[in-house]
């Protein structure tokens, strides 16, 4: 897992999209952020995404039990519906709860992730106040490169995956991956308090992707990716009757699939033409809910170069649907975004504004500029404002504790960094202080159909803090770590963000034994509270985990992990249990 301020050698390249839409050497970036190949995934041997997320800085999980159950993702401490999520560029979210339901979403079919942490809506609109994130599925090159795995954990896991990659035609005009997986564990009880039902919450996950490109010639090609998931999780609702105890499910759909044409017109300007859609629909069993949100999106984003400047322009469309009984409801933003970069010498800026027009509420603009200096060889300062918005969702403006009138949540952002890197040793420094608006909270009831509650704009926060990540190799052994302090709060209560810590941490370390590469990590993060009213304490924790990989035949590779070694009983939401000590082994066969 490395920072973009942190990267390898120089020589290598390495590009990313995520910070302005725009393929970009991680060297020239100002922006802050993290990229997670596929090696380094199948090496942590996380049992779920938000598992991996939240080994990175700058970024925390909280999850109401289990791998499958409902969990939140947040990045510098703000809320997880503040965090926009793109899977092959695919915006994914829902109407209902807002933010990605990220239990749907399977990290078997990932294959590369960036993470952009700090506000983004200038580029990307409406959910981008803690940042985006951008899940790639694998792409094909070379020869075709099929592959299959198995893996077996505690409490029953088992795993399954296959696929396979490659291009095909003269200089491989045709590049294609189709990757299939499926999952499954008897899971554990995930409710520790209450009356509830007893039984062991089991999960079972089916998931594939498919991507397709097409080189028309030297200037065009045309692109298309399809991912789809099936989730059955198992929850313990209210009132249970141990007379008549009942499993409680949660069904999960997501899908996800987008069409795209790049145009090189000239060795300066290029273009690229796109329509997405997305469906995620969450239903529950014996109990009847459903709720099923759709988005679809038109993105023509322009780019010209002219020597060390680079210009953008972009138009784009974002549609969203709600189906939730009684709400059928839709809306639309039209939005229009302009970006500005420059690398000359030592000096690297990088401007953005954006317009966006909701159907509902009107208009809203956003900007952000940034500055990176770099003052020394290898060392770059640099500094940032930006400001984002979220549009209310569907829910919170037509369900029963709605109110048609809901104002969009505002941010203001600044950060200051400094960074070093030379091959493999980097370090960095960042402080930041984002101010939240017009946050839209549950209130007392008065302007909705309900007499229990209504959504309002009720509340300010803040969130301040300073990370600090570092990797350094040291005679064969590579390191890692990085260390958040931060203070997420309500401006008007002086609460603590519930669920967030003051404190987080991460240290690991791996080498080369023999034919083994061995590893260990340790997470570790400070108490949280539960609830907005911080009445509910959730004690601090820390976790060590154990990894080794190595290839026990020519097309082979075995990996074991323990996580959790010391068993830690630990909460990361008031009732709900979370997994003690797991085994788990892999097998996977890839033809070199």
């Amino acid at each position: 897992m490395a920072h973009a301020q942190e990267s390898a050698t120089p020589a290598l390249q390495e590009t990313v999209v995520t910070a302005t839409r725009a393929e970009q050497p991680l060297s020239d970036l100002v922006a802050d952020l993290s990229v997670v190949d596929r090696e380094t995934m199948e090496r942590s041997g996380a049992a779920g995404l938000v598992d991996l997320l939240a080994r990175l800085p700058g970024v925390e999980m909280a999850r109401n039990g289990g791998v499958g159950n409902s969990a939140s993702v947040f990045l510098r401490g703000a809320e997880s519906r503040h965090a926009a999520v793109y899977i092959d560029g695919v915006r994914v979210d829902s109407q209902s709860t807002g933010g990605a339901q990220w239990e749907q979403i399977p990290l078997a079919q990932i294959e590369r992730i960036e993470v952009l942490r700090g506000p983004a809506a200038a580029v990307y609109g409406s959910d981008a106040i803690g940042g985006v994130i951008q899940l790639f599925t694998r792409k094909g090159e070379g020869p075709a490169r099929p592959y299959a795995g198995i893996g077996l954990g505690s409490r029953a896991t088992r795993k399954v995956e296959a696929g396979v990659s490659g291009s095909a035609g003269q200089g491989g005009t045709l590049d294609y991956s189709l990757g299939l997986a499926r999952e499954s564990s008897a899971g554990f009880d995930v409710q520790t308090r209450g009356t509830h039902n007893p039984d062991r919450d089991a999960h079972r996950l089916a998931s594939g992707h498919a991507r397709l490109g097409w080189r028309i010639d030297e200037r065009h090609r045309i692109d298309t990716s399809w991912l789809a998931s099936y989730l059955n999780a198992g929850y313990d609702d209210y009132g249970h009757d141990a007379a008549r105890p009942v499993d409680d499910r949660s069904l999960q759909r997501l899908r996800t699939a987008g069409l795209t044409w790049a145009a090189q017109w000239s060795q300066a300007y290029a273009t690229r033409l796109s329509v997405t859609d997305a469906l995620s629909r969450y239903a529950t069993t014996p109990s009847p809910y459903r709720t099923e949100t759709g988005l679809r999106g038109y993105l023509w984003q322009n780019d010209y170069r002219l020597g060390a400047h680079r210009f953008s322009a972009a138009l784009e469309r974002r549609e969203d649907a709600l189906q939730n009984a009684p709400i059928d409801r839709s809306r639309a933003q039209d939005a229009l975004a302009l970006g500005y970069g420059l690398i000359s010498g030592r000096h690297t800026v990088q401007l953005n504004l954006r317009h966006d027009a909701d159907s509902e509420f009107g208009a809203k603009d956003t900007g952000s500029a940034a500055y990176g200096y770099a003052f020394a060889a290898d060392w770059r300062a640099s500094a940032s404002v930006g400001t984002a918005f979220r549009a209310p969702t569907l829910y919170q403006r037509f369900s029963k504790y709605g109110v048609a009138t809901l104002q969009p949540e505002s941010s203001r952002n600044a950060e200051l960094g400094l960074r070093y890197a030379r091959g493999r040793s980097s370090f960095s420094v960042l402080a930041y202080r984002n101010r939240f608006s017009d946050l839209i909270a549950f209130g007392a009831a008065g302007a909705c159909a309900s007499s229990y509650g209504c959504y309002a704009n009720i509340a300010r926060a803040q969130s301040t803090g300073l990370t600090l990540a570092g990797a350094h190799a040291l005679s064969g052994v590579q390191l890692h770590a990085s260390l958040d302090l931060q203070n997420p709060r309500n401006l008007d209560t002086g609460k603590q963000a519930p669920r967030r810590a003051r404190r987080h941490a991460t240290v690991g370390a791996d080498t080369r034994v023999a034919d083994w590469t061995v590893g260990a990590e340790a997470q570790a993060s400070g108490q949280r509270f539960d609830d907005a009213a911080n009445a509910n304490r959730l004690g601090g924790y820390a976790l060590l985990n154990l990894y080794a990989q190595t290839r026990v035949a020519r097309d082979y590779q075995l990996l074991a992990r323990i996580d959790n070694l010391a068993n830690k009983n630990y909460e990361l939401a008031r009732g709900y249990a979370t997994p003690g000590r797991s085994l788990y082994v892999g097998l996977k066969w890839a033809p070199r």
